[in-house]
């Protein structure tokens, strides 16, 4: 494995000439070279060396910054690390192409490998949550416990407001959103994003916004993009499909780590109603509703996400002494329980 380190450098030497990725306060990236992908890593230098080690994985059409608030909240209380997925953030494509949830999968195993971080405890979102799942239930050894916000399982009755999303993976679909939409501004498509993805999106403020669409201005002049979404979008559909033992449902219930599922009320993407088909399939499993957050609630409740964490951590042995564990009662009433 190779590594380079850099407060603002690109992610690798093929990208195309964009300008440079945003780091928060306090954040790092660095670029790590693995046999068929080159992977960026965002994270915060660790206050200790000895505090456990984490590791997040974003959803469809994100990047390791939708981590960095939960990240800055849980700062000293594990070594957090967030990877932009092949192809997403600031890693380039892989070399194959492949954007299943299986290949996704594949870069984060191959990056656990290789850094020697593992068992970490396993954070996703969407697609990320998707990803994570088959991690878990595939190398037990590298997940030490597993945190799923919103995670992209199959349902037997999708949202329609999710539709538009997995109609990215038909074959032209997206050359024909491109052309249709050629005229919209980065703030029109930030500001539509942010309605399907957040409970309220007046929780935003004016420079995340700001933030939010300089990144993506970024991004839709990288060359793949595009085919980033669409192919990503197709691996989702497809994971769906899976039977047998390779369906996400059966992998779910393979999953030994202790879990923590999070799920929005107001999610337009992950139907509400599937917390309770989770919290039955994991099989060591702790649920967290948060009825007013959308489909990405480490954005939008970062404190509360955070809280119900640490609690995850010191039931099993790896919080700190002082963590609260008294049943962390988020802004909205609701309570993580088993």
């Amino acid at each position: 494995m190779s590594s380079t380190e850099s407060p603002s450098a690109p992610a690798a030497s093929v990208l195309p000439r964009v300008a440079p990725v945003r780091v928060g306060e306090g954040e790092r990236l660095r670029t790590v070279g693995l046999p068929g992908v080159t992977l960026s890593v965002r994270y915060r230098p660790p206050a200790r060396e000895d505090l456990p080690r984490a590791l997040y994985v974003h959803g469809l059409g994100g990047s390791s910054q939708n981590w960095s608030d939960l990240m800055a909240a849980l700062d000293g209380v594990v070594a957090g690390e967030a990877l932009d997925l092949p192809g997403f953030g600031d890693s380039p494509p892989p070399d194959d192409g492949d954007y299943s949830v299986t290949g996704h999968a594949r870069a984060v195993i191959r990056y656990l490998d290789a850094a020697g971080r593992g068992p970490v405890h396993l954070v996703g979102n969407s697609l990320g949550g998707a990803v994570s799942t088959r991690v878990a239930a595939v190398r037990p050894d590298l997940v030490r416990t597993l945190m799923l916000i919103s995670p992209a399982l199959p349902e037997l009755r999708i949202q329609r407001s999710a539709v538009p999303t997995g109609l990215l993976g038909v074959p032209g679909i997206a050359a024909l959103f491109t052309r249709l939409t050629r005229e919209w501004t980065a703030e029109q498509r930030v500001r539509g994003v942010m309605g399907l993805c957040y409970g309220d999106p007046g929780r935003v403020s004016p420079e995340a916004f700001r933030q939010a669409v300089e990144e993506l201005e970024r991004r839709l002049r990288l060359p793949y993009f595009w085919d980033a979404m669409a192919r990503s979008a197709r691996g989702i559909v497809n994971a769906y499909t899976l039977g047998g033992q390779h369906g996400l449902w059966r992998q779910a219930e393979r999953v030994l780590a202790p879990t923590l599922l999070v799920y929005g009320g107001r999610d337009q993407l992950v139907g509400y109603r599937m917390a309770a088909k989770a919290a039955r399939s994991f099989r060591d499993s702790r649920l967290l509703s948060l009825p007013d957050a959308g489909h990405v609630a480490m954005m939008e409740y970062p404190d509360v996400v955070a809280r119900a964490f640490r609690e995850l951590l010191a039931q099993t042995g790896d919080g700190d002494d002082s963590t609260d564990t008294g049943g962390g009662e988020a802004a909205d009433g609701t309570r993580a329980g088993s």
